[in-house]
């Protein structure tokens, strides 16, 4: 029933995330190994709308790459709860599926990915190309040891600022400035919606300049 909607672009966010993984692959020369790299889709829990709405975002970068023979499309697959112990179970399925044949991942936050990582440890499997979200430390922790591809910044100052414009002009009985709506199954709510930004090693520095880690 609310209003207003202050929060990031959630299909943005899953936008970052795809790219980020485009251009690792690409780093790591896995389009012109003459081989089509598997790519595979750890998503958050399917009944969560923001799950949706980031697998859009990546989706939507990388299925392309796929369509257009250039990948292979890998196991798909959401995460019971967000939970970080099932993704790892899922992940592990995921490479007994495919012969541990799974050349980057999606995953739509840090703790998946992180999940990853530990699956890919257990195996003695090399780093592969993967995105996360929410600049957690363990996910910064991920990156700067080359297991991470990078993560999506999503500062809380950014929000707070939106969410005070739209509370001021509410308060002065004026209109609040929006950029979008989101819809939150019922309807298109009016929102303000903020831009996040892709961390990877080369500007990791400013989670820290930021103050969001220590």
């Amino acid at each position: 029933g609310a209003d207003y909607y202050v929060s990031f672009e959630n299909v943005t966010v899953g936008r970052f995330m795809g790219k980020g993984v485009q251009a690792a692959m690409v780093a790591k020369g896995l389009f012109t190994s003459g081989t089509k790299p598997v790519i595979a889709y750890l998503n958050g829990v399917p009944t969560d709308n923001n799950s949706k709405l980031f697998k859009q975002g990546y989706a939507g970068v990388l299925d392309p790459l796929i369509k257009a023979g250039k990948a292979t499309k890998g196991p798909d697959q959401g995460v019971p709860q967000w939970d970080n112990q099932k993704a790892r179970t899922v992940f592990e399925q995921m490479l007994v599926k495919t012969s541990n044949k799974i050349d980057a991942v999606a995953a739509a936050n840090d703790g998946l990915a992180n999940a990853v990582v530990t699956a890919l440890k257990a195996k003695k499997l090399k780093a592969i190309p993967l995105s996360g979200q929410d600049a957690t430390a363990q996910g910064a922790q991920n990156i700067i040891s080359g297991w991470q591809s990078g993560t999506v910044y999503k500062p809380a100052k950014v929000e707070a600022v939106g969410a005070a414009k739209v509370a001021i002009a509410i308060l002065a009985g004026g209109k609040p400035v929006t950029n979008g709506t989101t819809n939150n199954g019922k309807r298109n709510v009016p929102s303000f919606l903020a831009t996040p930004t892709w961390i990877t090693k080369k500007n990791i520095n400013l989670l820290y300049t930021d103050g969001q880690l220590k």
